[in-house]
């Protein structure tokens, strides 16, 4: 019996140390889920209205939303591994992916069917004319980038 005990203690602190001590939060931030998952978790400002028009773009795709409002909308792109030059002004979360901004759900439905190896997750940068949520009667071409756990990034779609 003692030897059980200590294994097990043995047991649960290295998986403690392991979990305290990995190198990104992400896992915790991004849980896995499955390609068919259309659960989404959004971090955004409580004052942007262009988040709220993303949101209503992800409601009529079939998207179940969990929006946040925070002041602390940079804790999470910096835990989820948002590179700068890709920020926008609200950060998704879905299939264990990370999406960032004003991008059409019909990119985030390819990336959640092609899992692409090594991804992060897909970006709009900035807050273009005309994306998702940033109708105005004005449209910029824009391009949806696609980000890697090596640092990488490259063009995933244009519009």
């Amino acid at each position: 019996m003692r030897k059980y005990l200590i294994g097990l203690i043995a047991v649960v602190v290295i998986g403690a140390g392991a979990w305290m001590f990995k190198p990104s939060l992400v896992p915790s931030l991004v849980p896995e889920a499955s390609a068919t998952s259309k659960d989404m978790v959004v971090y955004k400002s409580a004052s942007c209205g262009c988040c709220g028009g993303w949101i209503v773009h992800a409601d009529k795709a079939g998207y179940k939303v969990t929006a946040h409002d925070t002041e602390e909308l940079q804790k999470y792109k910096t835990e989820a591994n948002v590179p700068d030059q890709l920020q926008s002004c609200h950060t998704t979360l879905i299939g264990g992916y990370v999406i960032e901004g004003h991008v059409p759900m019909r990119e985030i439905e390819r990336l959640l069917r092609e899992k692409p190896a090594g991804a992060l997750g897909i970006a709009v940068p900035g807050m273009v004319s005309g994306s998702p949520g940033m109708e105005n009667g004005r449209f910029d071409p824009y391009d949806v980038i696609i980000f890697y756990k090596d640092g990488k990034s490259e063009i995933y779609a244009s519009y």
